[in-house]
Formats: C-alpha cells, sequence, structure tokens
C-alpha cells in the first residue's frame, strides 16, 4: 500500500463538523449502533461490523488500541473495555492528528464529551457550532408567545455567541479558542430533516414568522420535547445566524433513516443560495453523499457556498478515495473542508482522518503522476482542503 504524502501526512487537521463522544464502556449491541447510520445489528442483516465502516475500524483503529491489523470484533472489543472508554478516547483522538474541532452540540441523544473535553483529549483547540433548531426549541420551552418568538430567538442565538467568545460579522478572536473554550464559530440547520431543503429564498417578515411561531406553539406539550418543522422558522433561523455572520451549515443527503434523501439534495437550496450571496457568509454544505458532485457544482458558482463529504468517508471505507475524486471534479480545491461527522465512537474521529489523508494523497499522487500539477500544488492543496479552507470559513487562528 502506498505510503501517505509527507505533506498530507503532517497536516493538522481541523475537523470543521463533528460530535461528542459517549462518556461510557459499550458492549457489542452498543458499539455496532453507534457504527453506521443504522439504528444497529439486524437479525435479518447480519453484523455491522460487516460493512465497510466494521472493516475499516479492524484495519485502521485496531493498532492504535495496540492489537494486529484485522483484529477480530470479539477481540477488538474485548481490548476497548480493556483499556476503558477514557484511554480509548485520547489514543484515537491524539491519532487523528487534529489541529482543531468544531463540534456540533445540538444533537445529544445520549451523554457525550463536550467541545472542551474534547480538546482535550485530541490535544488541539475546541470550538462549538450551534444547532439553530435546538435554539429555537428552547426558546418554546420559556413560555414565549408568537409575537415575541423572533426577538427572544435572536437574543438567545447572540447570547449564545457572545457568551463563547464568539464573533458577530468582523470581530475579532478571544483567547479562549487556543484553550479549547468551546468559542461559537458557526450554527447548523437540519432543515433537511424536518421539511426538506426546499426552502424559499425570500427572509420571511415578522408578521410571517410570529403566525408560524403560533401554528408551531400551539402544539407543543410541556410533557414532550418540542420539534421544530416549520419552513418558514427553519428559514428565519438561517438568516439570524446570517446576521451575526455566522457561517451556517446544512446537513445535505446520507443520514439516518429520519431523513427523506430526496428532499436533501443540495440543488433545492439553490433559490435561497442566490437570495444570500450577497451577504458575504459561507455557506457549508455538510456529507452530501449521494449528491457530492451536486454539492461540488454548487461550491463552484456560489462564492459563499463550501462542502465536505464528512458523514460518507468512513461509511465508504476503502472507497473514500473515489469519493473525494468525485467531490472535486468541480469544487475548487479552496472550497472543499476535512469532517469526520464522528458521532459517538472515537473511533469514527480516528477512521475519518485516516480514510482522508488516505483518499487525498491518491487523489494529489495521481496528479504528480500524470503532470496535472507539481509537488508544490499538492502541498498547497493539502494545506487548503486539510486545514486552511477551515481556518478561513469560521476565522479560526493559525
Amino acid at each position: 500500500m502506498p505510503e501517505l504524502l509527507p505533506e498530507v501526512a503532517a497536516l493538522r487537521l481541523v475537523d470543521h463538523h463533528c460530535h461528542g463522544v459517549v462518556r461510557r464502556d459499550l458492549s457489542r449491541d452498543g458499539f455496532e449502533a453507534l457504527l453506521t447510520e443504522a439504528d444497529g445489528p439486524s437479525p435479518l442483516g447480519g453484523s455491522l461490523f460487516d460493512t465497510q465502516a466494521g472493516l475499516a475500524v479492524r484495519r485502521w483503529c485496531a493498532p492504535v488500541l495496540g492489537l494486529p491489523r484485522h483484529a477480530e470484533p470479539e477481540e477488538y472489543l474485548a481490548r476497548r473495555a480493556e483499556l476503558g472508554h477514557a484511554e480509548v478516547t485520547r489514543r484515537l483522538l491524539r491519532a487523528a492528528g487534529l489541529g482543531g474541532l468544531c463540534v456540533d452540540t445540538g444533537y445529544a441523544p445520549r451523554p457525550s464529551l463536550s467541545p472542551a473535553e474534547l480538546a482535550e483529549a485530541a490535544g488541539a483547540p475546541g470550538y462549538e457550532i450551534v444547532r439553530l433548531e435546538r435554539v429555537a426549541e428552547e426558546v418554546a420551552g420559556t413560555g414565549v408567545s408568537a409575537t415575541g418568538f423572533a426577538d427572544r430567538v435572536r437574543e438567545r442565538l447572540a447570547g449564545r455567541v457572545h457568551a463563547g467568545g464568539g464573533r458577530t460579522a468582523g470581530a475579532g478572536q478571544g483567547p479562549e479558542a487556543e484553550a479549547g473554550g468551546g468559542r461559537v464559530v458557526g450554527a447548523k440547520s437540519v432543515a433537511a430533516y424536518r421539511t426538506g431543503l426546499a426552502l424559499a429564498p425570500d427572509r420571511p417578515g415578522p408578521r410571517e414568522v410570529a403566525a408560524a411561531a403560533g401554528r408551531w406553539l400551539a402544539g407543543v406539550r410541556p410533557d414532550a420535547p418540542a420539534r421544530l418543522a416549520d419552513e418558514v422558522l427553519h428559514r428565519f433561523l438561517v438568516y439570524a445566524a446570517l446576521d451575526l455572520g455566522l457561517p451556517v451549515q446544512f446537513h445535505i443527503g446520507y443520514g439516518d433513516s429520519d431523513v427523506h434523501l430526496a428532499r436533501a439534495n443540495p440543488v433545492l437550496l439553490t433559490d435561497l443560495l442566490r437570495a444570500t450571496a450577497g451577504a458575504g457568509v459561507p455557506v457549508v454544505l455538510l456529507h452530501n453523499y449521494p449528491y457530492h458532485r451536486e454539492a461540488g457544482y454548487l461550491a463552484q458558482v456560489f462564492p459563499h457556498v463550501f462542502a465536505d463529504v464528512s458523514l460518507a468517508t468512513h461509511n465508504l471505507g476503502r472507497r473514500a478515495g473515489a469519493l473525494l475524486a468525485e467531490a472535486l471534479e468541480l469544487a475548487p480545491f479552496g472550497k472543499l473542508l476535512y469532517a469526520s461527522d464522528a458521532c459517538g465512537l472515537p473511533e469514527l474521529y480516528h477512521l475519518g482522518a485516516a480514510l482522508f489523508r488516505r483518499a487525498l494523497s491518491e487523489l494529489l499522487r495521481a496528479g504528480l503522476e500524470d503532470d496535472s500539477w507539481t509537488e508544490r500544488d499538492a502541498g498547497r492543496i493539502a494545506g487548503m482542503v486539510g486545514a486552511g479552507n477551515a481556518r478561513r470559513v469560521y476565522r479560526l487562528p493559525a
């Protein structure tokens, strides 16, 4: 197997989209339930170790835990239990070679490490990405009126940004960034999961927002979690984040069974992207598979649009190289970001990094061999995609 290009091996990757990992040891079923986007192993389909992701864990993660490559699942899980979840997390996050983590804190179905705790485990600065729908759902639980909803959401969102040392448009960087203090550097929308991505382009007016909030709040029950699923309110939240100068991430494409894949195609955002281009604030398309080529097109034609292949990297395993090559057919090298979308398992941090480095090395080496670019170009491209683009989008320290 070819070695990594030195420029790629030396990268301190900025993982611009990731999540917390669990704070406890896991049974086999518990581990498999976090390995892919499936809810867990099925008696009809067998073990989830028999997937690209499962085989990749045995190949790439086993040596980090002191096992031979391709250790059997039982051996791997026994070693994991022997070391304990804290040591496993530290080893795998350190092995990822990270220079920064931007952690989405809006999805926490189980107790997970905070951005600061992840930063400590990884030995890299940690930052926070605010889940927009979670902010609105928190406000819904305060007894707010429909007419007061918009102002309360804006206040809470701005409060989250300023409380974490985050920036409004044009603001500088706080010292807590270097300490892994969880400074807010972006926002995320999960409209794809709730209403789909066919969002209207226009900023909704106060009356429209109040009417939508009234309809939604009327159905919120005190004994059940609030769940926002209203096209007008998703759009309002996106504009509220852009007004604060926060880069906005959108879930695109591949996800768990809650998403309707056809409604998660990024081309459905075209009108909204056209309408927001003048704001000069980045919009980042996450995951994208199987729409990674569409995302590459949007990243090329809209000045403020960026993309990644995150979640798909570890799920495609040895096919990650083909995925990255296809995403970069149209996406400018200055528009693609690295991300693992690791969630629950620290293995996914290491897998994302290892498979991404391999894929990027394959792509750059092929270009060197057929004289498509120079060694200097290859080093520059690696630096942009692996870290530089994310630092520019989220205004992270160099």
